[in-house]
């Protein structure tokens, strides 16, 4: 059973990849207005990242430097949040913390990638203080990171395996008949998942169908085309992450 009520909406789950700035004029990814956006065209969930300043503030941000999306030749933790708040977005927005964040929008679920191990306390910190336990979800593609985030908490979130994780429970599924299955899964809520990793393809119907069972949801990143979409969640997996929000949450 989940720790949260953070999956307490209706199947198929919708996250909102970085927001909704897809074909919309103005808006930038993992924005204010991305989110605003992803939540007017039926997000059940917004997808983000977090990386940190160099005076630790956690900043809702992708990449760890700046040059694509604000032209910079500089990381985000080189720069300060003031300095980091002078910068402007490709449509004009600019970063916002993960704190503005949260309080802007009291009753949206988010789910936080922590993109770096400066990060992890910033993170933390900002969940502990606008106390959005349950609703928010921690993961992080290193293992370290979300465990790490996960321990500065003082209650239960939601958190989805990391790539380690995700290789560790499939090889149990593949090649040992679920050995071990349920003591991988015990401690997260969800798997969120490329359809395939190098040779490995997770779009699998007996291995969502396994998962489900372990009460592990498999969510499905990142998926733009209503077919593909429709194809997945019939196989078993109980959400998808997208950049076209518009169309998932028609589904």
């Amino acid at each position: 059973m989940a720790k949260t009520d953070y999956f307490s909406s209706p199947k198929p789950r919708t996250f909102a990849h970085r927001g909704f700035s897809h074909g919309l004029a103005g808006i930038d990814e993992n924005s204010l207005e991305a989110f605003r956006a992803a939540i007017d065209h039926g997000a059940q969930f917004i997808e983000t990242d977090t990386q940190a300043t160099s005076d630790g503030a956690a900043v809702v941000f992708h990449d760890d430097d700046l040059k694509r999306l604000c032209g910079v030749a500089a990381k985000v933790a080189d720069l300060s949040l003031a300095e980091i708040q002078t910068l402007s977005l490709p449509n004009g927005s600019r970063i916002p913390t993960l704190v503005e964040t949260l309080e802007a929008f009291p009753n949206a679920k988010l789910n936080i990638d922590v993109k770096s191990k400066n990060a992890v306390v910033p993170t933390a910190d900002a969940i502990e203080t606008t106390s959005s336990h349950a609703r928010v979800l921690v993961s992080s593609f290193s293992n370290q990171r979300r465990l790490a985030t996960l321990k500065l908490l003082t209650k239960p979130v939601a958190t989805s395996g990391s790539i380690r994780t995700v290789i560790q429970i499939w090889i149990s599924h593949k090649f040992l008949g679920g050995l071990g299955l349920r003591l991988l899964t015990k401690s997260i809520d969800a798997l969120q998942l490329p359809v395939s990793y190098g040779p490995i393809r997770f779009a699998d119907t007996k291995f969502l169908v396994r998962l489900a069972s372990l009460d592990t949801e498999t969510h499905f990143w990142t998926i733009n085309e209503k077919v593909q979409m429709v194809e997945l969640i019939q196989m078993g997996a109980a959400g998808i992450v997208t950049d076209r929000i518009d169309i998932a949450s028609n589904l």
